[in-house]
């Protein structure tokens, strides 16, 4: 079977449980996003150097498919998901980021103010992921303001995953021996949301 079904070809597209909805749909615009987040992601993953780093990145990638799932659920179906039993974000996944932002900021690093991008590839590669996870993050807002989530931990995991890059990316510039330059003005740091 090939991959170009041509069902897509009129603007709309399945979600699960074989739903049809409008490619332009909130629900697959915040989907769409967490996709483009993953795909950023994989090469952030691709460019780094620390194995420690890769795993926590490939760990998230896993996370951001099980969330994608979960986006892909229209809302009359969200107790079906439950149901049978599909994995979905919990606290425990965003204990995992905290636990991660706590062990990057306990060796030493918590840069202040904004940086300039693309002090190393690496760095660099984060900091697309990050404003790639950023925008996921308000396009779930958005959905969430026409519709109630019905898993509230979405949002405040994409909300943890953001101060995550940021750290990650300064983290990146430190170990390859190299900073972003940061502009003499404003005093908040581009992680915090």
């Amino acid at each position: 079977m090939s991959i170009a079904t041509k069902k897509g070809d009129d603007g709309h597209t399945d979600v699960l449980y074989q739903r049809r909805v409008s490619k332009a749909h909130p629900q697959l615009e915040a989907c769409g996003t967490v996709d483009e987040l993953n795909a950023a992601l994989g090469l952030a993953r691709a460019t780094a150097s620390d194995a420690w780093v890769r795993d926590q990145i490939q760990a998230v990638q896993a996370d951001l498919i099980v969330l994608m799932a979960q986006l892909a659920t229209l809302p009359e179906d969200a107790p079906r998901y439950t149901r049978d039993g599909y994995p979905q974000i919990g606290p425990a996944h965003i204990a995992r980021l905290d636990e991660l932002i706590r062990r990057i900021e306990s060796g030493g690093l918590r840069p202040q103010g904004w940086a300039y991008p693309g002090a190393n590839l690496h760095s660099a590669a984060l900091e697309l992921a990050r404003t790639v996870c950023r925008r996921a993050e308000r396009r779930v807002c958005a959905l969430q303001q026409a519709q109630p989530l019905a898993n509230p931990n979405v949002l405040a995991y994409l909300n943890r995953l953001g101060d995550a890059l940021w750290l990650l990316a300064r983290l990146a510039e430190t170990q390859a021996g190299s900073s972003a330059p940061t502009p003499t003005s404003g005093s908040n740091s581009g992680g915090s949301g």
